[in-house]
């Protein structure tokens, strides 16, 4: 393969993660079939060594991390490292600021360009948590301008992610959206006859995708349930999703009699699909939230959204759906407000959004990020994928490839 070896590396994901995995696998077979060589390491409950469809996949043990619902990290410095540099990447792409912020570091001494992706926003996510905004502003500054320091780049999906490095200052910022397949995630999936399974004796169908953690804030989807309600909208929640708060909403929804299936994660992405299409409103309640996939999904679909106004889907829905204070009444208000909208106009509007955010054009703009060609060659060779094969017990460094060409010219250099 003529491309360049882009090494990937990730953390913060679990068998139930939507977004970011997503994200991962689609950018991954974008650089294959551009003539790259993705490979991507992420941590797991096992060691495996596996070519898929993205490119190599190599899953390295890690540790949980308590009250995460299965997030894991890649904590082993020396066993990264050594697989690091038995791959000899040409580019790293590092989706983590925090605990992988080493290997830009890392990448600095051995003259290796490196991009670090922003999946979050810093400040963002500790409000969520409840720090104070001045003590999450303060703390988010100090971690960013070490990640802008450590990385050749940073890349962020939305004006509104981009903003916190601006803020201190950051002249190594650059910014590619994220993408949305257009063909899975399309108005033609949704079936009236499913509708009405999910509504039973309700008359409008609300969804909500997300993983249930803190910052996600799934509980506003609950309040907006509970306010429509009260004011005579009969309404139902669908909620794909899965997380550690997962067990409390639903005692809580049971305890207030709200009409809400909770799905649990939902691994068959057409059958998430249909759910998305076949909803009514798509519910993306995350305050920190710096693009929002699902939403993008639902959008795809035809459906529109109502979105966090703290949040960048502001930005990514438009005109598609509206932004809502962080209250159930808040969403509840901008629920109304979509349902009376012509239909077919609104679901219309919602699928021409959605058109604005291919994969194709997001994975151009990341590879221009790291100054790749957007065809490098030949391409991703046809046929079937090989199949996946366990990692040996020693560090998967043992198997690594010869240098990328780009590396091994300036070795040789």
């Amino acid at each position: 393969m003529s491309g360049l070896r882009i090494v990937r590396l990730a953390n913060f994901v679990a068998p139930s993660s939507g977004g970011l995995r997503t994200a991962l696998r689609e950018l991954g077979r974008g650089y294959l079939a551009a003539g790259h060589d993705p490979a991507l390491i992420v941590p797991g409950a096992h060691a495996r060594d596996e070519h898929t469809e993205q490119g190599r996949v190599i899953t390295l043990p890690g540790v949980v991390l308590p009250g995460t619902g299965g997030y894991r990290v890649l904590a082993d410095r020396r066993r990264v490292r050594r697989v690091l540099e038995a791959l000899g990447p040409d580019r790293i792409e590092v989706s983590d600021r925090t605990t992988l912020r080493w290997t830009g570091e890392w990448a600095r001494r051995e003259r290796v360009p490196s991009v670090m992706v922003s999946h979050e926003t810093t400040d963002g996510v500790l409000r969520t948590w409840g720090a104070p905004e001045s003590l999450a502003r303060a703390a988010a500054d100090r971690v960013n301008r070490r990640s802008a320091w450590a990385y050749s780049r940073v890349l962020c999906t939305t004006e509104w992610a981009e903003r916190e490095f601006v803020r201190i200052g950051a002249r190594n910022v650059t910014r590619a959206p994220l993408g949305v397949d257009l063909a899975r995630c399309h108005p033609g999936r949704r079936s009236l006859p499913l509708r009405e399974h999910w509504l039973g004796e309700e008359s409008v169908l609300l969804v909500l995708c997300s993983r249930l953690s803190v910052e996600k804030r799934p509980g506003t989807a609950l309040d907006a349930l509970a306010e429509l309600r009260r004011r005579g909208v009969r309404a139902a929640l669908v909620v794909a999703g899965d997380g550690p708060l997962a067990t409390g909403l639903e005692r809580r929804a049971r305890a207030a009699r709200l009409p809400v299936r909770f799905l649990g994660h939902v691994r068959d992405r057409g059958r998430l699909a249909d759910l998305q299409s076949a909803a009514d409103v798509c519910l993306a309640p995350g305050p920190a939230e710096t693009f929002g996939l699902s939403a993008l999904e639902a959008l795809a679909g035809g459906t529109p959204v109502v979105c966090s106004r703290s949040s960048a889907l502001p930005e990514v829905v438009g005109a598609a759906g509206l932004s809502a204070a962080d209250t159930g009444a808040a969403f509840a208000d901008a629920v109304q407000e979509l349902l009376d909208r012509p239909e077919e106009p609104r679901r219309q509007a919602a699928r021409a959004r959605g058109e604005l955010f291919g994969w194709d054009a997001s994975v151009t703009a990341f590879l221009a990020a790291h100054d790749a060609p957007v065809r490098a060659g030949a391409g991703a060779a046809s046929g079937e994928v090989p199949r996946a094969v366990a990692a040996p017990a020693a560090a998967l460094g043992a198997v690594g490839a010869p240098p990328g060409p780009a590396r091994l010219a300036r070795m040789e250099g």
